[in-house]
């Protein structure tokens, strides 16, 4: 079972993708780690790291193919913006999740987890969704607004984490016959 949680920062994918994990009792990959992981082995912050990446794609390139290649294993749910784009570019059968939310929610969830004021954060929010948006388009020509590779497009703003997990449950297991059992 591959199940893809993408989307915009502070749509809830970390928290659906742990939950939805921990109650199928699969691993969580989040691609996020492995790119702040990346930045803190170079000794740079995350602003200067996506500077980079802007101007080196072969950090993207690498990353993402460590990614794919997880993905290929299976029996995962595989967190990051352009996990469902891996999943469907190498054929694989998966559940592709976009979770969406507005700008002031997303920006409200941001702050509240990182204690900042949410103005900043919507600010920070779409200068960042720009630059992955850019890097992407140009590395693979992948457009972000374009949800037609996904299986489900899930709007968060006034649902919690546990339902859409319940909901992404009833999915996958309709998707993968009977999978998943473990609720």
């Amino acid at each position: 079972m591959l199940i893809t949680i993408s989307g915009v920062p502070g749509s809830g994918k970390t928290t659906v993708a742990r939950q939805l994990a921990e109650r199928l009792g699969l691993p969580h990959v989040y691609a996020g780690d492995l790119y702040r992981q990346e930045a803190k082995a170079r000794g740079l912050s995350l602003d200067a790291f996506n500077a980079l990446c802007e101007q080196d794609h072969s950090i993207d390139r690498a990353l993402d193919a460590a990614m794919a290649e997880r993905a290929k294993q299976g029996n995962v749910v595989l967190e990051g913006r352009l996990a469902g784009y891996l999943a469907a570019d190498n054929r694989l059968d998966a559940l592709k999740v976009w979770l969406d939310a507005s700008d002031e929610t997303r920006a409200r969830r941001v702050a509240q987890r990182e204690g900042s004021d949410w103005r900043a954060v919507l600010d920070e929010n779409r200068l960042r969704h720009g630059s992955d948006s850019s890097r992407y388009k140009a590395i693979y020509g992948y457009d972000l607004a374009d949800h037609g590779v996904y299986d489900l497009v899930l709007a968060t703003d006034d649902r919690t984490p546990e339902d859409l997990v319940d909901e992404l449950i009833a999915a996958a297991r309709r998707r993968f016959d009977g999978a998943g059992r473990r609720s």
